[in-house]
């Protein structure tokens, strides 16, 4: 997903400036430098200007590693006389000389900054690492010494305070309410002392979570597991065991197996395997990968984060964090979030009980004598649904072709509802061998935007799927779409068949949903653009993707045996979809628990934060914290553990106060869904509904209303409950969400 590297302020993100915007428009920091006096300096370098390749894509042949500190400190340098001209200007502050000024500037540093951060996520080295712990808290102070500038501010303020008499664009007035919100967030109007302690706590907590999140890689990446005896692995395929074998010598342990962990506590090899201490120990070692147990340990940077974070909330004179990071989200408060997620609670405790009655009667018809754990639970859980539905998960995968997945399913569906044309090219740069690209064309016959396809796991990448932009849509600058997805799909053997399991199938269309979101915005000024909308509602269209990778149309187009070219049975369709709801304590259960946890860990106000100053007080807040959910922590542990958990501790805010969006804009999904099956599915009527009402709209209107323009009414979280099973259509009542308010809970 989309992230916004360096919050200068919510308009101002990673623009610069040039002498005359596209078109000839004069360009107000180039008139403010003159009319002050103030001298903006010349980059030099590979970033200094945009690129010369198709779409203004990177060069990445021209780009060494040695750039990126020389082009990091000039980039600040020549914003930092940007911010300048815009303070000295001597005219009187309005839209074009202060806020569209802003949104102009630091457009190098906007270039070197999405090139950097995309290559230290996805094909990084030790360099490019020692480069990010250099410089992430210079541009953390980089960024509050202009969010924070009293004298920056006041012209904002002025200009803000003026909006009802001048003439703006409803986009217009969003940039305008958003720089200046932005700037009130970031602590415009505290005490000079306050500005400072903020500035401060700023910087460390870029230091802590820029560690926490190469410790988290590091704990992932650097730990195989490691097995003696081809036995510990039986179950497993005879390709997988090879691998197993081959990367255990490339790990210099030869004559042996090694399992490299990926990021989510569960780990997909263990349904498979049969021997029960060998999953056992893939499990502890996944669980315990970064907690002290090994040579990793990140609880001690988790507590010094929750601690800054639950201060800095107090200098805002707010309870926690929770409530001061959700101050522009679709949810709004932490309340509104809880009560959402609570309600499912009961219901999703039963299931896990229920389901893990199930497991225990499997494990002992099995001739097993003990109780189901998470290191069994897949593997029976898994036999039961292919009892129960008659699937077969390994016979499925072989109608999963990776490419053609992606060129027959995931372009056919945006070509059917949208009319996108897809040519995939050679001739450009990439970060890494593996890497595809297309040229997107839109349904006009115009050239849309470029796609980057980047689905191999490797060491060099942290785990998870996301998307971002190299390129933002602006028409401010005339700039299209250059976009990435990123994957983790284990690669096959050479000579193999590239075979993906259906779980990749589903995050391949939400990927792309997130790249679609990109791709057709339709915004003027960048940082409203495509993805930079509400972190609980950013999730919402890639979710709404997926509906795409089971349709028929779509399924029969892409879904062929890679041997004998069969299109996959209906049958076996069928029983993806009766199978959908099977599982669901495990499921559902480990991502309500992770984004519970995350409320939790947002939750503690300054002094409870305080008190959690040792590893073994965060080891117990954790476990108490899950233990206070009413759910089964024991069989179902947390999708993430704290101590790995990248989404909210990686990152000056990441996920945090927000991993509830996964579940909240699946409610937004699910309605979805139902309203696109109601209206005729995989029609291009409904895409170009979807494309003016929802992805076109970028972060330019409330997310409600937005919502409403889609569906004709508000989003109700029945259709959600029922596809999770957590209740049957007739037990279904009235819970419609309006204006943030969920059921049982007052509007905040």
């Amino acid at each position: 997903m989309k992230a916004h590297i360096l919050a200068t302020t919510a308009a101002a993100a990673l623009l610069s400036a040039c002498t005359t915007a596209p078109g000839g428009e004069m360009d107000p920091i180039a008139d403010a430098a003159v009319d002050a006096g103030i001298s903006i300096p010349n980059g030099t370098g590979y970033f200094a200007s945009d690129s010369d390749l198709p779409f203004q894509a990177p060069n990445f042949d021209a780009i060494s590693q040695e750039d990126y500190i020389p082009a990091f400190e000039q980039a600040m340098r020549i914003h930092k006389a940007e911010i300048e001209a815009i303070k000295a200007n001597p005219a009187p502050p309005t839209f074009s000389n202060t806020i569209v000024a802003l949104e102009k500037s630091g457009r190098m540093l906007g270039r070197v900054s999405r090139v950097f951060f995309a290559l230290t996520g996805s094909n990084t080295t030790d360099r490019l690492d020692e480069i990010n712990t250099e410089i992430s808290p210079k541009l953390t102070a980089h960024g509050d010494s202009i969010t924070l500038d009293p004298v920056l501010f006041q012209r904002v303020k002025a200009v803000y305070d003026n909006r009802a008499a001048t003439s703006m664009t409803p986009e217009d007035a969003t940039l305008l309410e958003n720089t200046y919100e932005g700037m009130v967030h970031a602590g415009a109007l505290l005490t000079e002392a306050q500005r400072e302690r903020v500035k401060a706590i700023n910087t460390e907590l870029t230091t802590l979570t820029t560690e926490f999140g190469q410790q988290a890689k590091a704990a992932m990446a650097d730990q195989p597991v490691i097995f003696d005896n081809r036995s510990d692995l039986a179950g497993l395929s005879d390709s997988d065991i090879k691998a197993a074998a081959d990367f255990a010598a490339e790990k210099g342990f030869p004559g042996k197996y090694a399992i490299a962990l990926q990021n989510t506590t569960q780990q997909p090899s263990l349904p498979s395997m049969e021997n029960r201490a060998a999953r056992e120990k893939l499990f502890m070692a996944s669980f315990h990968r970064a907690d002290g147990t090994t040579d990793f340990d990140t609880r001690q940077l988790i507590a010094e984060i929750a601690e800054l974070r639950a201060e800095k909330a107090a200098l805002f004179g707010q309870p926690d964090w929770a409530t001061y990071a959700m101050w522009d989200r679709m949810a709004e408060t932490p309340k509104t979030a809880l009560d959402f997620m609570e309600q499912m609670v009961p219901a999703l405790a039963a299931t896990q009980r229920r389901e893990a009655a199930m497991l225990n009667a499997a494990i002992k018809a099995d001739g097993g004598n003990y109780e189901v754990k998470p290191w069994d639970w897949y593997r029976y859980a898994n036999r039961i649904k292919a009892e129960q539905f008659d699937l077969d998960e390994d016979a499925m995968t072989e109608y999963f072709q990776l490419d053609k997945v992606l060129e027959d399913g995931v372009f056919y569906a945006a070509g059917k509802l949208y009319g996108l044309r897809f040519e995939r090219r050679t001739d450009l740069p990439v970060y890494h061998p593996d890497v595809w690209t297309y040229t997107v064309f839109d349904r006009d016959g115009s050239e849309l935007g470029l796609f980057y396809f980047d689905p191999f796991q490797r060491p060099s990448k942290r785990g998870g799927a996301w998307m971002s932009n190299f390129v933002d849509q602006s028409f401010l600058w005339d700039t299209k779409p250059v976009i990435y997805n990123v994957l983790n799909i284990p690669k096959a053997p050479a000579g193999e068949p590239q075979l993906v399991s259906f779980d990749n199938v589903n995050t391949m269309f939400h990927e792309f949903g997130h790249a679609l979101h990109g791709f057709f915005a339709d915004q003027r000024y960048e940082s409203l653009s495509g993805t930079a909308t509400a972190r609980d509602f950013v999730e919402y269209p890639s979710q709404v993707n997926e509906v795409w990778a089971t349709y028929p149309e779509v399924l029969s187009n892409y879904a062929k045996h890679y041997q004998t070219g069969e299109t996959i049975p209906q049958a076996m369709i069928d029983k993806i979809e009766a199978a959908s709801k099977f599982n669901q304590g495990y499921d559902f259960g480990e991502v309500v628990e992770a984004a519970l946890l995350d409320m939790k860990w947002a939750a503690l106000s300054k002094e409870e934060a305080a008190a959690l100053d040792t590893p073994a007080k965060v080891d117990a807040f954790e476990r108490n914290s899950l233990k206070e959910l009413g759910l089964e922590i024991d069989l179902v542990p947390p999708r993430y553990r704290s101590t790995y958990f990248n989404h909210i501790f990686s990152g000056p805010t990441g996920y945090s106060a927000g991993y509830y969006s996964y579940l909240w804009t699946e409610m937004l999904d699910r309605d979805s869904r139902k309203w696109f099956m109601e209206n005729g599915g995989l029609t291009r009527a409904n895409g170009d509904h979807y494309r003016e009402t929802v992805l076109s709209r970028g972060g330019t209107m409330d997310y409600f209303k937005m919502f409403e323009n889609f569906a004709g009414r508000a989003p109700d979280v029945t259709p959600m409950l029922e596809a999770r099973g957590l209740i049957a259509g007739d037990e279904a009542a009235d819970s419609e969400v309006s204006d943030g308010a969920l059921p049982g809970t007052a509007t905040e």
